[in-house]
């Protein structure tokens, strides 16, 4: 009986440390196939010259010159670690990898707005192992280059806002004839959650939807402590959200 249970882990360690190899060997090729996907990207468009192009449009607002809630909305919601990380979160990676692998699908990527801002400006939004190592060495890039308020504002400058709206002023405008500046917390929060899925969440399209989205980022607002539960109950009574105030779960 013991040797058939030292046999039976010895199979076993050695199925792991094929499995494990496997992995390594698969990874390693699509780091490459990513890694080349990233140069043949730089090379066609440098990153100083992206950056320039972004900054030369005639609608473009800096950092300064966004609202503070709607900055922490963004943040809260789309990469709550920004400020800390190095373009890359590590621990939304695994956290989506594990979902991923749960799931049995790519419905979660953990991208950071670094990645993101790389993937929309560089790469397809094809879901494939070397476009995502392509989006973590352009982020990595990015985030050498660049600082961090100067990353948020070239992301909400280009992000797609639905409703044929691209970028935070031409959003305003067309939404609720403002200047990013203008708007009231209740706008700002609005269209903080509006990018993460533009077509479905279009105040336009669908207002219960953008509505139900708008709660969602104002739950993970209280949950990263940048607002108060009491804070959330003002915001959204101050739009089409009525009273009384209810919120998702953050996800």
């Amino acid at each position: 009986m013991k040797r058939a249970i030292k046999l039976c882990l010895r199979i076993a360690a050695a199925v792991i440390v094929a499995l494990l190899t496997l992995l390594i060997i698969a990874g390693s090729v699509f780091a490459f196939k990513g890694y080349r996907m990233y140069r043949d990207a730089t090379s066609e468009t440098p990153l100083n010259e992206l950056v320039e192009s972004i900054r030369a449009r005639e609608d473009f607002v800096s950092y300064d010159e966004l609202p503070q809630i709607y900055i922490d909305a963004v943040i809260s919601s789309e990469d709550k670690r920004f400020f800390s990380h190095c373009g890359v979160d590590l621990l939304a990676i695994c956290r989506a990898v594990f979902n991923d692998l749960r799931t049995l699908s790519f419905a979660e990527g953990g991208s950071t707005i670094s990645q993101q801002l790389m993937k929309n400006e560089y790469f397809t939004q094809e879901k494939t192992f070397e476009r995502k190592f392509a989006e973590v060495f352009a982020a990595l890039a990015l985030e050498r280059e660049l600082g961090k308020e100067e990353i948020f504002e070239l992301y909400v400058n280009t992000i797609y806002f639905g409703s044929g709206y691209y970028g935070i002023t031409d959003a305003a405008r067309g939404y609720y004839g403002k200047n990013p500046s203008e708007l009231s917390d209740f706008e700002a929060v609005m269209l903080a959650g509006l990018p993460n899925a533009p077509s479905v969440y279009s105040p336009d399209v669908n207002p219960a939807l953008a509505s139900e989205r708008m709660r969602q980022v104002l739950r993970q607002m209280v949950d990263c402590g940048v607002i108060t539960e009491e804070d959330a109950v003002r915001i959204c009574s101050g739009g089409q959200v009525q009273p009384p105030y209810t919120v998702e779960a953050a996800p």
